[in-house]
């Protein structure tokens, strides 16, 4: 009878025990919730004090901060009179702490909330400003290297983002800059296929060089390089005993460019 008992206590006390444990474990994960969870930091502030101390941080450079007020103030509040401020705030919020892939994903998200709206320009302008300095860095510092081994892809959405801009919303007051960030790209996207070409003339692979070079002259128009393009298709044509064709494309470099130094490069044959 007594180790009946004594087995019995022992039972209760490990059950008692139990749940505590449990109780313990559940204030434990609701304390770790309501760490981890912007909305619950923020459940007794109204959505005008959320915003107005998110954009205080922001302006005083606590980005780490004020992205936690704005993902509050979005998950409390996601229709109030403050959330497309806010929504925008955390755009460049997150752009200025250099975390790319989420400044995307909250432009991405304004401009389906959004597609017409009156601050979307700003959206569509930052998208290529995040690409283009993701990119632009990368460029700059391997402008030597074998450019046929470089991906342009985050070069080529910036140019699509700023030429949407110009489409959707072309008396915005990001425009000017947007278009004069796709004439850079633009003159990187030739010098891009203008080092390739070298490449393949420097391995005397002149067919691929001269095709390459040509699509400078046709589809990049207007860019430094043209010259330089011409002039390699000469130099091409000549490798390959094509003398005609030679010819017919020094004239057009020498009526085009007739002071340049590609066309002092190659001169009369």
């Amino acid at each position: 009878m007594n180790d009946f008992n004594s087995i019995e206590k022992h039972f209760i006390t490990m059950k008692y025990t139990r749940l505590i444990l449990m109780g313990m474990i559940c204030l434990w994960l609701g304390a770790c919730a309501s760490e981890t969870d912007p909305a619950q930091l923020y459940k007794d502030q109204t959505a005008e004090q959320i915003f107005r101390d998110g954009e205080n941080a922001m302006l005083k450079g606590q980005y780490d901060k004020a992205i936690k007020h704005f993902e509050a103030l979005d998950a409390r509040y996601p229709f109030g009179e403050h959330t497309q401020q806010s929504q925008l705030d955390m755009i460049y919020t997150y752009y200025q702490q250099n975390d790319y892939p989420s400044a995307l994903a909250a432009a991405d998200q304004y401009i389906r909330l959004y597609p017409r709206g009156p601050h979307t320009d700003y959206a569509y302008y930052m998208r290529g400003i995040i690409e283009f300095e993701e990119n632009h860095g990368v460029i700059e510092r391997h402008l030597h290297i074998d450019f046929s081994k470089r991906d342009l892809t985050g070069l080529h959405s910036a140019y699509l983002d700023f030429n949407q801009l110009l489409q959707f919303f072309p008396d915005s007051s990001y425009a000017p800059d947007a278009r004069q960030r796709m004439i850079y790209i633009r003159n990187i996207f030739a010098q891009h296929q203008l080092q390739v070409a070298e490449f393949y003339f420097a391995r005397k692979a002149y067919v691929a060089a001269i095709n390459r070079a040509s699509e400078v002259v046709q589809h990049y128009q207007e860019t430094p390089v043209v010259p330089d393009a011409l002039a390699l298709m000469v130099k091409g044509y000549r490798a390959l005993n094509f003398n005609q064709e030679a010819q017919d494309t020094l004239k057009t470099l020498k009526l085009n460019y007739p002071d340049s130094d590609a066309y002092e490069d190659v001169g009369e044959d």
